[in-house]
Parts: structure tokens; sequence; C-alpha cells
């Protein structure tokens, strides 16, 4: 893809499982990329060839600033930010205040100050930012507040910035994928890939949940040159979940007949 090779990517979450796949593909394309997340030892073991890792809290104003004057001191410049980091701290109805006022710090506010803090550099640079929405923003599902009232948010987010930020030449996207392959994925079933496809392919037209490395195709696209025209939108990388609503992918009226 053009537009990518020597640029310089902010990866918040860049540990997580859909997070590495990011790094790596950026480091294919010849994108160097400063990983910043809390898991300390998961991110020192990604640090190798125009890979760095800083730690860093996005609750942390000071810690945003660090990230990039770390990035700029490092490798010059910043082109892209990919906002993958969130946290899953969601307790529905009987989530707290203080439960609430977390989750949108981590999943939302955090973004903003690290744009707010990173805005000159991108400018100066053209650069994009790639936000990550889900699909649980388009959908209730049962026992889950904070986690999709925070990524509807960050898809109206997603449209403001664009807006705002267009004059600066600074396009912004979001991605909404659907069920992947993830760390909550792999903890919640103890690594089983299989039973996760299993349990998945009911609620997707493709019958499976999707590979981290099929949300990072979409993020270097939406980086790259290929999509100098494209801003204020988002791709869903969801195997045909949003599409596919109550009705599943099976037909209802053989089931009325039974």
């Amino acid at each position: 893809m053009r537009g990518l090779d020597g640029k310089v990517a902010i990866v918040p979450g860049g540990a997580t499982k859909i997070g590495v796949a990011v790094v790596e593909a950026f480091r294919e394309k010849g994108v160097k990329v400063v990983i910043a997340d809390i898991n300390v030892d998961a991110g020192k073991a990604l640090i190798g060839e125009g890979v760095a890792f800083v730690e860093a809290d996005l609750r942390s104003d000071d810690d945003i600033e660090r990230l990039v004057e770390t990035t700029k001191d490092r490798f010059g410049r910043v082109d892209f930010l990919v906002n993958v980091a969130a946290t899953y701290l969601d307790n529905g109805a009987e989530s707290t205040r203080s439960e609430w006022l977390e989750a949108l710090d981590v999943n939302l506010i955090g973004s903003v100050m690290l744009m707010q803090a990173a805005r000159e550099e991108l400018k100066a640079n053209k650069g994009a930012i790639v936000n990550f929405g889900s699909i649980s923003s388009r959908v209730a599902q049962t026992g889950r507040w904070l986690y999709p009232v925070s990524k509807a948010a960050i898809l109206q987010l997603t449209r403001n910035q664009a807006m705002d930020l267009a004059s600066d030449g600074i396009r912004v996207n979001a991605v909404s994928p659907g069920w992947t392959w993830s760390n909550i994925m792999d903890e919640l079933t103890a690594g089983n890939r299989e039973k996760t496809d299993t349990v998945g392919a009911d609620f997707h037209l493709l019958p499976r949940v999707g590979d981290p490395e099929e949300v990072a195709a979409a993020i270097m696209f939406l980086c790259s040159d290929e999509a100098s025209f494209i801003t204020g939108t988002d791709i869903r990388v969801d195997g045909g979940y949003s599409t596919m609503g109550p009705e599943r992918a099976e037909p209802a009226i053989p089931r009325l007949m039974d």
C-alpha cells in the first residue's frame, strides 16, 4: 500500500492480540511503531527493529505527553495513531460511578488526550487516526452497558474529529470488529479457538470469529494513501454480524412449521 513506508505510528494497546497484529502489519509495511501499554512484560517482548515500547496509561496526561515526546525523540515524527487500548470493565446496570468514569477514561477520553498531544505532529505530516469502535456500539447486549456505550461514543467522536481535523489534513476513521480472537476471547475460553469459532458461528454470516490480522489489514488500508479521500467513516470488520440482525443465518419459516 502506498504512503506507509518510512512513517511512524503510536499504538496504545499494542501488547494485546489485536494490537500485536497491528504492530506486525505496520512493521511489514516499513512503518516504525511505538507500542504504549500498561502490560510491561508483553510490551517489552515486542521490542525489535523499528519497534519501541513505552509503559503508558491513557488515564495519565503525563504518560501521554511522555509517549508522544519519546516517539518524536526516537523516530523523529508521528504519522498515525491507532487506538486499540480498551477496558472490558462492565457490570451492566450495577456499574458504579467510578466504573463508568474508568471505562470512559480508558476507552474514550484517553484517545482524545493523545490526539491533542500529537496534533501538531499529525498536522505537519498529514497523518491519520484510526479509532476502535465495535459491533457492540450498534446493538443492545445483555448485561453490558459500559463497553457498548463507550464504543458508540467513539463512533460519534470519530465523526467529530474527522470534521474538525480535516482543515489540518488529518484523516480520522474507525474500525468496528465483530467477535475477534482477542485477549478476552482467549481468557474466556482458556485458549480454545475452536470453541470460540463454534459459538461465534451463530452470530456471523461468515461462520467463525475474526483473526486479529483481518482487523489489522483494514487499519493498514485506512492509514495508507489508498484511503486518501476517506475520513469520518467506520469499516465493520465483523464477518456480517451487523448485517445479519435478529434473523440469524437460518430460515425462520421452517421453524414455524415444525
